[in-house]
């Protein structure tokens, strides 16, 4: 929201009030809180007039310095609030006659005692921001109040995040409203709205707010990022750590961090797709024919036409189509497959439950206590009141009987357009539920899911999000279109969503609305199954691939049976973003800060922390994209390419960029037909670039997130040890594009790739002398 008129100028009818100097203060208890008339004190005769600005100063977290601004602190506070931690940390202060400074961690807020109203925030490199004189302020507008802060963004800082958007990946110039709708991928609205940002200077900055907050990045004042919000009060917290992945660690440790999907949902999922026609024969037809020509399926998704027209949602199976649903899913689950629904939170008029709710009080009401409702989607529909425990077990009930069906997991679709002309049972401020809906609404169903299946084994699939939804994976991306303009979007947006705190995303390949060239499929197909959850799925089309072409199956099954093979090493990632809250698809920043060009690359990613992806999106197969210094290794075609440069190639529909990166070893499973299996057994580390200087680690972790074993790696260029510690096994190890070696404890022969070592179960530790390149 802009609130000035140019440089000088605030617009007709704005007022600001904004802090002019540090009148008292007190530190106790870990809080420290300052007095902040808005016009000089010269004279305590000047104390009889004109606002005051509370600012208070404390620490949920160590690195974190959480800030609170407060005009007016009389009103009523209502909920929903952000569930965050607090661990009360040690904090510093001390005092002086020039400044107060609040001490977090390695992070410091100094707030200026003399001359001009001023707060600097700092870490160990020194200054990373600050706010002065007619930043943070109180603002009057035809309106209402708003309170609002300015933090100045220094030469070429970069801002990401703010959610999954898909526009510009880098925010800088843009206005972003935290408001979340259902506006398809090709739109400045969003799904996943997170009032959290991160800059290439390394830190973050997240706005406590479920409500709407309007942030302009460095639009409405080029070298500030505003943020503001309706009321009399305003809260934000600075969050430090080791550069970026440091300040999302921070984050998630405040904010939650994702839960272990489990290891079946890392396979493909194929679709009925929306509105196509389908029953048990579609489907088994679509089931058996991917068996036929080998590509490996893992879950099948039915979407909202599983219940009746006008009917959704009544959690019942249209009999007229799926006349035997629990035979029907138990022959699905007899070929290997989990089995997923699509729901949402709205209740149909012509629903047996509509009834139920509204007898009940399990639906949102609106004033005078009549059930809100309205035509768009179904009809007379109303919307599940998640505020409302009854409510919640009711509906959680409705899953549990299809679970007990034998259904594994929800698609937990929608949950953006909630209106605010609405009563919560338990009193929660609509504005601020607006946003909030989804995070209830999905922490419903995945409860419901690790409640029955365990922890490690529950997930959803979900479209909208807000902060702490990232607990609840997997999301996906939303409605894209079928070219490689959506394709583009689509991963702009999932990697703005990553910097936002999420650590696991999907999206429709081949896309959502219309339908595909057989080109952009094969393209989308390589890319979706290098994506950390892979699924299959449209709107008025089938996305089987032979509905395509021939070509199609052989990539849909060459990189179906690619990621299963790739999953000793995606599943130990996976653990470490569940642990750590870094996100298992990185954008380059992230693991590059300091290589100024991977502060703009949003068409390639890092998958896990040693494989970089650059999809295709050419039909001439020409890609081109940027690779930090170092040997990297195409991981597909074994060329080498050396770094610091961008590199352009054309790929057939069977390749793309996959490469390895310099440093790190790659742990391959044995298994290539299934997500799920011992990835301990017959593991095969490929190493690369093996006449470099190497110091590596790497883990393979079990399905149910315990450590299995970890390898370390460590060479002078002419020696590579090897030591394992952990459970026993046969290992082997492939030494990319070396021609010979020699090593005592292992049998040595030469594979396609390189030289390929086998190792006994009993063999903990191997010295490989290198030959020749």
């Amino acid at each position: 929201m802009k609130f000035t008129n140019g440089n000088w100028l605030l617009k007709e009818g704005v007022t600001g009030s904004f802090p002019a100097q540090v009148y008292r203060y007190n530190f106790q208890e870990g809080i420290l809180r300052v007095l902040a008339p808005t016009h000089p004190i010269s004279h305590r005769g000047m104390t009889l007039f004109g606002a005051v600005l509370n600012v208070e100063f404390s620490s949920p977290l160590k690195d974190v310095i959480r800030v609170r601004i407060t005009h007016h602190r009389g009103k009523e506070g209502r909920g929903p609030v952000f569930e965050m931690a607090d661990e009360k940390p040690e904090v510093g202060f001390s005092e002086s006659e020039e400044s107060l400074t609040f001490a977090s961690g390695g992070l410091t807020a100094t707030i200026a005692r003399q001359g001009e109203w001023g707060i600097s925030f700092t870490g160990p490199a020194g200054e990373m921001t600050r706010t002065g004189v007619r930043n943070m302020g109180y603002m009057e507008t035809g309106e209402g109040p708003f309170m609002k802060e300015e933090l100045h963004l220094s030469v070429d800082e970069k801002v990401y995040g703010l959610g999954e958007r898909f526009t510009p990946y880098i925010k800088n110039g843009q206005t972003v409203d935290i408001w979340n709708e259902d506006g398809g991928t090709s739109s400045e609205q969003s799904y996943k709205n997170i009032p959290f940002y991160m800059t290439s200077r390394g830190y973050g900055v997240m706005v406590n707010h479920p409500e709407r907050v309007s942030f302009e990045v460095g639009s409405e004042k080029v070298a500030k990022v505003q943020f503001s919000v309706p009321g009399e009060e305003l809260e934000y917290l600075i969050i430090g750590g080791e550069g970026l992945k440091g300040v999302l660690v921070n984050y998630t440790a405040l904010t939650g961090r994702p839960a272990l999907p489990p290891a079946w949902s890392f396979g493909l999922w194929l679709t009925t797709s929306f509105t196509t026609d389908y029953d048990e024969q579609t489907v088994t037809g679509f089931v058996d024919g991917m068996r036929e020509r080998e590509i490996p399926l893992h879950t099948f998704h039915f979407d909202c036409f599983w219940m009746r027209a006008y009917n959704w949602c009544d959690f019942a199976w249209d009999r007229d189509v799926f006349p035997d649903p629990a035979g029907m899913i138990g022959r699905l689950k007899e070929k290997g497959l989990h089995i997923c629904l699509w729901i949402n939170p709205y209740i149909s008029q012509e629903s047996p439950l509509f009834d139920e709710g509204k007898a009940g009080g399990y639906l949102l009401k609106r004033e005078n206590g009549d059930v809100w409702q309205w035509d768009l989607w179904q009809p007379g529909m109303g919307i599940v009141d998640f505020t409302n425990p009854g409510a919640c077990r009711w509906y959680e009930g409705k899953l549990k009987a299809l679970m007990d069906m034998g259904v594994d997991t929800f698609k937990t679709d929608f949950g953006e357009r909630i209106p605010t002309d609405v009563v919560y049972f338990d009193g929660s401020d609509p504005q601020k539920m607006h946003n909030y809906y989804t995070y209830l609404y999905n922490s419903s169903v995945f409860s419901l899911l690790e409640r029955e299946l365990g922890k490690g084994k529950a997930l959803v699939f979900a479209r909208s999000a807000t902060v702490g939804g990232q607990k609840f994976p997997v999301h996906w991306g939303g409605d894209c279109s079928s070219n490689y303009e959506s394709m583009a979007e689509s991963l702009r947006g999932g990697l703005s969503l990553c910097l936002s705190g999420f650590g696991f995303w999907s999206h429709d390949i081949g896309g959502f609305e219309s339908t595909s060239t057989p080109d952009v499929y094969k393209r989308w197909a390589a890319f979706g199954l290098l994506s950390t959850h892979s699924r299959l799925h449209g709107s008025h089309s089938y996305r089987v691939p032979w509905a395509y072409d021939e070509e199609s199956v052989d990539v849909v099954r060459f990189f179906s049976r690619l990621k299963c093979s790739l999953m000793s090493y995606l599943f130990a990632g996976a653990v470490t973003t569940s642990e750590t809250g870094i996100p298992l698809m990185r954008p380059m920043v992230l693991e590059f800060p300091d290589d100024p060009v991977c502060h703009f690359l949003d068409r390639q990613y890092l998958l896990g922390e040693a494989l970089m992806v650059a999809p295709v999106f050419s039909e001439s197969g020409e890609v081109s994209y940027y690779l930090p210094r170092g040997r990297w290794t195409n991981f597909l075609t074994n060329d080498e390419v050396e770094g610091g440069r961008y590199v352009t190639e054309t790929h057939g529909y069977l390749s793309l960029p996959l490469m390895m990166r310099p440093g790190k070893v790659v742990p391959v499973g044995g298994g290539r037909d299934v997500p799920d299996y011992d990835y301990r057994k017959d593991v095969c580390f490929h190493v690369h670039d093996c006449h470099t200087p190497l110091e590596c680690r790497t883990t393979v972790y079990n399905q149910e997130g315990g450590l299995s074993c970890e390898a370390r790696f460590s060479s002078d260029g002419e020696t590579l040890t090897v030591s394992l510690e952990g459970s026993g096994g046969e290992f082997s190890l492939i030494l990319r594009n070396m021609a010979s070696l020699t090593c005592g404890e292992g049998k040595v022969e030469k594979h396609p790739l390189g030289v390929r070592v086998s190792f006994d179960s009993n063999v903990k530790e191997a010295v490989l002398k290198l030959g020749r390149p």
